[in-house]
């Protein structure tokens, strides 16, 4: 007997009016979702230069650990924005839950652009930075549910796949607007005095600028027909309540996520750190390569989306989980070893070509294992939960294997998470085969 939330969908039929309006509805919801990881990732990309006026120390070292322990401390409140926002968006609807994450967003650039350092007012300095991670944890928390769940929803039953990647497109664009601001501000517009001094500043007074843009955006943003639908029909019942109803679905979520969102963070925000400080390169190389490598894996998520649409999201799902436990120590290892930035950038860009068979569905995988009246909190709440555990820490485990002195250590427990998740894979159902996406309450 196939499970009542599973329904197979017939095809639709789509026409260019349509497809315009699709289109429209997900591109106002991506840039919504650029700006967020722009505000979020601009923390990592100028971390190098803060990290000194907050956490004072000789060791730099000790001011990137503690850098990056605020970092996780971001991830740690993300559940929480997962609940928060996701019940606003199964209750009152998406477009609502997106614009005020994006607004809330906004408050916490806007505390990093103007607290004093730590040597104007003293141990009050990170902990206001402290802060204002908890504030973009708490609105990232709530942006990944709400936006996976817009996207997957807005998009052709025949194209979620290619639609949803989308998310990890702007994701990354995300972080790709902030390396951007580096390079302009590191080349162009200031001098390396300048940067460490006060130009750190700026990228974050950008970010809140870019958040009430995008506020705006989203406030005329379509509703989507499925949230309607539900809306008429569901019972009015706490989003966490719903959800507890489909404890399997809450175990795929985390499970498939563990491996994906280590490999994520690490081949994103730690590779800032580990190309710099391990593999030697100057600050203006390591960004060239990482940037290079971004631009990579960006054109990588629709292809992969495309394909996933054809032959089916585990597929790709497995194939991320064997070569990623397989490749990931050769990788590391030998981009440790290597002083090329070329080889560097290659062997990157290597990891982005398994990396995105995770990344580029994860998000229309979640949304299309939950029923539309609890599927933004079902995405948010154990993706958050599993993120805050494996990917926000996982700048902050490796930093402390490398302070220890065993920074390859880091690399085998990188493998063996992404093998935890290949099982998982293993065994799960193909979503787009077997889907509650047509399924309200």
């Amino acid at each position: 007997m196939s499970d009542p939330a599973i329904t197979t969908h017939a095809p639709h039929g789509m026409d260019a009016a349509d497809t315009a309006r699709r289109l429209k509805a997900i591109f106002i919801g991506s840039v919504g979702n650029l700006v967020e990881w722009y505000d979020f990732y601009a923390y990592t990309a100028f971390a190098l230069y803060f990290a000194p006026k907050f956490f004072p120390s000789h060791d730099p070292v000790v001011q990137q650990l503690n850098a990056a322990t605020l970092f996780a401390a971001g991830f740690i409140v993300r559940p929480i924005g997962g609940w928060l926002f996701g019940h606003i968006a199964d209750r009152y609807g998406r477009r609502l839950s997106l614009t005020v994450s994006v607004l809330m967003m906004c408050f916490g650039s806007l505390i990093i652009a103007l607290t004093p350092t730590y040597e104007t007012i003293g141990f009050a300095a990170p902990v206001l930075l402290a802060l204002a991670r908890i504030i973009e944890g708490l609105s990232l928390g709530g942006e990944y549910g709400a936006s996976a769940t817009y996207l997957t929803e807005i998009a052709h039953p025949d194209h979620r796949g290619f639609y949803s990647s989308f998310q990890y497109v702007t994701l990354i664009g995300g972080q790709l607007t902030a390396i951007l601001v580096l390079l302009l501000l590191q080349n162009v517009f200031l001098t390396h005095e300048q940067l460490v001094d006060w130009g750190w500043r700026i990228p974050f007074v950008i970010g809140a600028l870019l958040a009430v843009t995008a506020m705006f955006m989203r406030r005329n943003m379509h509703e989507t027909e499925a949230f309607t639908a539900a809306n008429k029909v569901k019972k009015q019942e706490s989003s966490l309540r719903g959800l507890m109803k489909y404890p399997r679905e809450v175990a795929i979520v985390v499970g498939l996520t563990a491996g994906g969102t280590a490999a994520f963070y690490t081949f994103t925000t730690y590779m800032q750190t580990f190309v710099k400080q391990t593999v030697g390169l100057t600050d203006i190389v390591t960004t060239y390569v990482i940037a290079g490598s971004l631009i990579f894996a960006s054109i990588l998520q629709p292809l992969y989306g495309l394909i996933s649409d054809r032959i089916g999201r585990k597929p790709l799902l497995i194939f991320f989980g064997l070569a990623g436990t397989l490749l990931t120590v050769p990788i590391l290892s030998a981009l440790e070893q290597t002083k090329s930035p070329w080889v560097a950038f290659l062997l990157i860009s290597g990891a982005w070509l398994f990396v995105a068979g995770y990344t580029s569905i994860n998000a229309v995988v979640k949304a299309e294992l939950f029923p539309t009246s609890i599927r933004a909190t079902g995405v948010a709440v154990p993706y958050a939960l599993t993120v805050s555990t494996f990917g926000g820490t996982a700048p902050a485990i490796a930093l402390f294997f490398k302070q220890q002195g065993h920074e390859q250590w880091f690399y085998y427990y990188l493998s063996a998470v992404i093998f935890i998740s290949l099982l998982v894979y293993s065994t799960m159902r193909d979503t787009k085969h077997e889907t509650a996406m047509d399924r309200h309450e």
